[in-house]
């Protein structure tokens, strides 16, 4: 009976989303190698997808098991679930009040919430300022411009990518880089006079300004700083718009109010540093800015269901009435291990920090890389103070020592590194090669991310935390070692 339960509750995990969360190896890891199961591994690869920890997969065999659930759900006990989730949310996060909650299948969807949450606000639609292409999902992309990014939605609707969302306001993109082609972070400033630029091009063409503010990039970047986003607001008022990338979660709760009294609309995962299993997300939406919502377009049917966006958003009523088992399960799993993190007292977690900064910075070291930071070079002086929550994950350049190791050979190490057990984060790329030999090449990277329910363990360890951080970290590098010379 326990192991049909145990099946039951991988099953639901796998199912609801798109094509990118089925299994699609023969061990029943999806595309991500992350499994719907746990399972004893070296993770630290909570920047790219997380393995479900044993307490949580316990969690949801209660929660299934209490509530019957099953892959058939109907809209009623699928709108029963979302609004505790809701209402979950918003006490661990300390929420302000009137705040919206709305679910998508992942944190790529996520982007369309954005899109229509500040749709109809100009003339000629929206002008999308996305930061930081290389350094947030490769789909978002496609789902920044209103467009569809695989071959089929999360309503199991078939797409085609790059076909564009019907009923979402005309939209434009343009990128703006975070890094130089050394892999330096971009002062803020120089990140506000680019966007200041395309606000004033957008305005002039009858459109309405999206500034996309990335709060923990791939690398752990934050920008801009609050206080050039508020400069924007002052020159600007209304007239533009902000949303904010955390959809690795390394954002600690003021943070997130700070955004969202600027009228900000905040996305978040429940699958990276939260350490749910993927594919979950959710957006929060200001009051302010949600009594301005424009009715949902037409094509916003195709992707959500009913119960997963506001009651009150115009338009809603129109959206399927089906359940999403899986996507259910997902978000139970991710607020279980968010609630557990929030309860720690940040003394514990500052420690725990501070074990996982040092054991990952001797581990680059060891295996002869460089660190990226995670800020700009004018920042340095206050790196001492860069926010806790980017101190949870280590971006390591492995192109130096003259192994000229390029993202592809990053890629294949990576591969092999999980045959024997270790999963770290994808690469990234963050830097290019310069000399003559390699130009153009994107450098290599590795990712060594630690997330909340590593740190919940690594917390009850007490003192044995830093030895159970130093053998990890022991494996990592012989894992890697290893790879390396196999490749």
């Amino acid at each position: 009976m326990q192991q049909e339960l145990h099946k039951t509750v991988s099953h639901l995990l796998t199912i609801g989303g798109d094509e990118r969360i089925v299994p699609a190896h023969a061990d029943g890891t999806n595309k991500y190698f992350s499994s719907p199961f746990p399972r004893q591994t070296v993770t630290y690869a909570s920047s790219t997808a997380n393995d479900i920890s044993q307490p949580a997969f316990d969690h949801l065999c209660d929660f299934v098991a209490d509530h019957g659930l099953n892959a058939d759900m109907v809209g009623t006990d699928y709108a029963g679930h979302l609004s505790v989730l809701r209402d979950r949310i918003a006490v661990a996060y300390g929420l302000p009040k009137g705040t919206d909650v709305a679910f998508s299948a992942s944190g790529t969807d996520l982007e369309y919430i954005a899109l229509q949450a500040f749709a109809g606000r100009a003339p000629q639609g929206i002008h999308n300022v996305l930061l930081g292409a290389d350094e947030v999902g490769s789909g978002c992309i496609l789902s920044a411009a209103g467009q569809y990014f695989a071959g089929q939605t999360a309503l199991g609707v078939p797409t085609s990518k790059g076909q564009p969302v019907a009923g979402l306001a005309p939209v434009s993109l343009s990128e703006v880089s975070v890094r130089n082609g050394f892999g330096e972070a971009f002062d803020s400033a120089v990140i506000v006079a680019a966007m200041r630029s395309e606000i004033e091009r957008a305005l002039i063409a009858g459109k309405f300004p999206l500034l996309h503010v990335v709060h923990g990039s791939k690398t752990g970047l934050i920008l801009p700083h609050l206080d050039d986003i508020d400069a924007l607001i002052t020159q600007f008022g209304d007239s533009i718009g902000f949303v904010v990338d955390a959809c690795q979660a390394r954002i600690t709760s003021p943070a997130i109010s700070a955004y969202l009294m600027r009228g900000a609309v905040v996305l978040l995962t429940g699958s990276k540093f939260m350490g749910g299993p993927p594919f979950a997300g959710f957006a929060l939406v200001p009051r302010a800015t949600a009594q301005r919502i424009a009715p949902l377009g037409e094509g916003m049917a195709t992707i959500f269901r009913r119960a997963e966006l506001p009651e009150s958003w115009a338009g809603a009523e129109n959206l399927p009435t089906s359940g999403n088992a899986g996507l259910t399960v997902r978000l139970a799993a991710a607020l279980f291990e968010l609630e557990r993190f929030q309860a720690l007292d940040f003394h514990t977690i500052a420690r725990v920090v501070e074990q996982f900064r040092c054991a990952s910075l001797a581990l680059v070291d060891r295996i002869g890389g460089t660190r990226v930071t995670p800020y700009p070079f004018a920042d340095r002086e206050s790196a001492g103070a860069h926010p806790i929550e980017m101190r949870t994950l280590t971006t390591v350049d492995l192109s130096g020592e003259g192994r000229a190791i390029d993202f592809d050979g990053a890629t294949a190490i990576q591969l092999r590194m999980m045959q024997s057990g270790v999963r770290l984060g994808q690469p990234v790329k963050c830097a290019r090669f310069q000399g003559p030999d390699m130009m153009g090449k994107v450098r290599g990277t590795l990712r060594i991310g630690i997330s909340m329910p590593q740190m919940v363990a690594l917390a009850a360890l007490g003192d044995a935390a830093e030895a159970q951080l130093d053998s990890d970290m022991a494996a990592i590098g012989d894992a890697f070692e290893a790879a390396l010379a196999a490749v």
